[in-house]
C-alpha cells in the first residue's frame, strides 16, 4: 500500500523525534541530570511508529513496557511533558511522580509505560473488552518484549483475547535480549508459533523496516476493527544501547555492536527507500531533523528550569476521589 507524502513525512518526523529524544536522554543521564534508570528505544523506532500511524487518539489504546518513550511519542504524547516527567518535575505528564518507566497519558490513549515485565497485555485486554462492549470500533495494542513473551500474563491474555474474540494486536518487539540474556537461549520455539497455537493469525517481520511493520499493522488492525479478533506481530530489531543507559553490554559481541547502527538503522533504511523512489528528498528530511533537534533542546531546557514537586504533592493522586 503506497503511503502519501504527508503520511511519509509524519512517520519520519515521529521516528526522528524518538531517536533524538532517546539520544539526548542518554547524554543527560550520563551527565547525571536525569534521575533513576532509563531504558532507551533507539533502533526500534519503526515498530512503534509503524503501529501507531494506524491508531486514533480517542478510541485506540496502547500498553507499553519499561522501554516506553518511543511508544509514547508514536502515540502522540507531548514531548515536553514527557521530558519534564523523566526529569521528575511538577510540570511532567504525571506530575513528576512516574518518571521514565511510568509515563502515561490516557487522553492520548497511552495506558502507561510499565515496569512490570508482561504488564501491558492484561491492561490492553481490558481496553479491548471495553471497546467491544461499547462498540467504539477501537483496538488495543500491548507492546511486549521477547523476555516478556515468556510471562504467564502474556499467555493468559492471548488466551482470553481469543476466547472473547477481542480487538487486540499483540505487538512483540524482539530485540534479541531480555535484559542481558539472549532470546535464542531463553525463548523456546518461536513467538509466532505460540500465538498461532491460540488460533490467531501471526507473522514475523523485520522491525528495522518501517514499511514492513506498517503493512503488517494495517492488516492486523483492520481485522480487529472488523470484529475478526486478535492477531500477533513479532518484529525483530536491534536496540542500539544496552538494557539500560550505562549498561556495559559485555553479553554482546564487538562485531554485533559495530554493525547495529550501520546495518540495522530504520531511519537510514527509510531515507534510502523514499529517496530512491523519489517520494521524499533529503532536503525535506534534513529540515525535519533540524526542527526535531530544536524541539528536544527546548524540552530539555524547560524541564531543567521547571519546579520540583512539593511536599504537599505527596498526598495528591494517592486515592481515587471519584464518586
Amino acid at each position: 500500500m503506497q503511503l502519501s507524502r504527508d503520511e511519509l513525512l509524519s512517520a519520519y518526523t515521529k521516528m526522528r523525534t524518538i531517536r533524538e529524544f532517546e539520544e539526548r536522554l542518554n547524554v543527560e543521564f550520563q551527565k547525571g541530570t536525569v534521575p533513576g534508570f532509563i531504558h532507551l528505544y533507539s533502533g526500534q523506532e519503526g515498530i512503534a511508529v509503524g503501529i501507531c500511524e494506524h491508531l486514533s487518539e480517542d478510541i485506540d489504546y496502547i500498553g507499553s513496557t519499561h522501554r516506553g518513550h518511543g511508544h509514547c511519542i508514536a502515540k502522540g504524547v507531548d514531548v515536553k511533558g514527557m521530558m519534564a516527567e523523566i526529569f521528575t518535575k511538577s510540570t511532567g505528564l504525571c506530575g513528576g511522580k512516574g518518571g521514565s518507566m511510568h509515563i502515561a497519558d490516557l487522553d492520548k490513549g497511552m495506558l502507561g509505560a510499565n515496569a512490570i515485565v508482561g504488564g501491558a497485555p492484561p491492561l490492553a485486554i481490558g481496553a479491548a473488552l471495553t471497546a467491544k462492549t461499547l462498540k467504539t470500533g477501537g483496538v488495543a495494542i500491548p507492546f511486549i518484549g521477547d523476555g516478556a513473551a515468556n510471562q504467564g500474563t502474556v499467555a493468559e491474555s492471548m488466551n482470553m483475547a481469543c476466547v472473547l474474540n477481542l480487538p487486540v494486536v499483540f505487538m512483540f518487539e524482539n530485540n534479541g535480549y531480555a535484559e542481558f540474556t539472549a532470546a535464542s537461549y531463553a525463548t523456546a520455539g518461536s513467538i509466532e508459533a505460540r500465538a498461532k497455537a491460540y488460533g490467531m493469525p501471526a507473522t514475523t517481520i523485520a522491525g528495522d523496516d518501517f514499511f514492513a511493520v506498517h503493512e503488517a499493522a494495517r492488516e492486523a488492525i483492520a481485522r480487529a476493527r472488523a470484529g475478526e479478533g486478535p492477531s500477533a506481530i513479532e518484529a525483530t530489531a536491534y536496540r542500539f544501547h544496552g538494557h539500560f543507559s550505562g549498561d556495559p553490554q559485555v553479553y554482546r559481541s564487538a562485531e554485533e555492536l559495530a554493525s547495529v547502527r550501520e546495518d540495522h538503522d530504520v531511519l537510514k533504511n527509510f531515507r534510502k527507500r523514499v529517496t530512491e523512489a523519489a517520494l521524499l528528498d533529503d532536503a525535506e528530511m534534513d529540515a525535519i531533523d533540524a526542527e526535531v533537534l530544536t524541539l528536544i533542546d527546548e524540552a530539555v531546557a524547560e524541564a531543567m528550569a521547571a519546579p520540583e514537586p512539593t511536599e504537599a504533592d505527596l498526598y495528591t493522586d494517592v486515592y481515587n476521589t471519584y464518586q
